[in-house]
């Protein structure tokens, strides 16, 4: 059976790819969101208390919530890794390792990769006392001792929600202070009395056995380079998926973030991007940013369609668009 052409492929289930597939649903053309991680970084991110229009949610929740709200416009969503996207004539094939779509356009919304601190043990004991997601695994360290790596605005958050459960917890930065926390996320911090900060310190070794019983630093902690600890929460930052824009050669910035105008279009025609992915908000990197972001996408791969949709394959709604102003 030959693949489905839609108009529009959307890599990623963010909110980025969210708020694009509902733009793109209610201009009618035909869209379909293909990716593997569901809610991106936000679902993982924790409470949000930032986002117009609502007091506070829970970041899995607001992201479940943009999935039904695709979901009702009748937009499908595949759970799986888009691992290739290459151009084919005027439209362009996109591949997950069981199947292949085509697609006169393609709005790239694939988010960031965690970094990792690059230690023996590392991916080894993940989940065994080393985790990257205080959202997911805070709960398990009820009167625990942990630590959470990182001097961002994640390692702040993540800090004040372990210390809700947990004993104690370290905050390790190689810095002498936090980069761009969010005020009140650090007065947050600043508050709990179970957290200690320690600065101008790197982790240089994980030990245990069969799992993490605690760290070496660099430098010595209350007379002692070695810190027993029950887990770990390394939050040290994220590099854009960029992969899926090498493949097409779109142009990326000297940060490997995909380059993108202030429609979130690409140096190449048919290719957008929407999200941390991409430089369009410098640092801020939010919920907010990425949907708007996702709207910008969305309404220039409409806009394209509107003029190019038809050199793919005829419209898959039956009609012609007509030419967006």
């Amino acid at each position: 059976m030959p693949d489905k052409t839609y108009d529009v492929l959307i890599a990623g289930q963010g909110v980025a790819a969210f708020s694009a597939a509902l733009y793109a649903a209610r201009y009618r053309i035909d869209t379909v969101v293909v990716g593997e991680k569901f809610g991106g970084e936000t679902a993982t991110g924790g409470l949000i208390e930032n986002y117009p229009g609502i007091y506070e949610i829970e970041g899995l929740d607001l992201m479940i919530k943009m999935k039904e709200q695709t979901e009702k416009y009748g937009v499908p969503i595949v759970d799986a890794k888009v691992i290739r996207i290459e151009r084919e004539g005027e439209c362009f094939r996109c591949s997950t390792e069981e199947q292949s779509y085509r697609a006169a356009s393609v709005i790239l919304a694939v988010g960031r990769e965690r970094r990792k601190l690059g230690l023996d043990h590392e991916d080894e004991w993940t989940g065994r006392g080393v985790s990257y997601c205080s959202v997911c695994d805070a709960p398990l360290n009820r009167n625990k001792v942990t630590a959470v790596v990182g001097g961002g605005d994640a390692a702040i958050k993540g800090a004040v929600l372990l210390s809700q459960y947990a004993k104690k917890v370290y905050v390790i930065y190689r810095g002498p202070r936090f980069t761009r926390p969010e005020p009140a996320n650090l007065r947050h911090l600043e508050e709990r009395g179970n957290v200690e900060m320690l600065f101008n310190t790197n982790v240089v070794r994980l030990l245990g056995s069969d799992g993490l019983t605690g760290i070496e630093l660099d430098r010595p902690v209350h007379g002692a380079k070695e810190l027993a600890l029950d887990s770990i929460f390394v939050e040290i930052g994220a590099d854009p998926n960029a992969s899926l824009a090498e493949q097409l050669g779109v142009s990326l910035t000297s940060e490997h973030e995909i380059d993108v105008d202030k429609m979130m279009r690409t140096n190449i025609e048919g290719v957008f991007a929407a999200g941390d992915v991409t430089n369009a908000s410098g640092h801020l990197k939010q919920a907010i940013t990425a949907a708007a972001q996702g709207a910008l996408a969305a309404t220039s791969a409409y806009a394209y369609i509107s003029t190019h949709g038809n050199a793919c394959e005829r419209h898959a709604m039956g009609f012609a668009l007509e030419k967006a102003a």
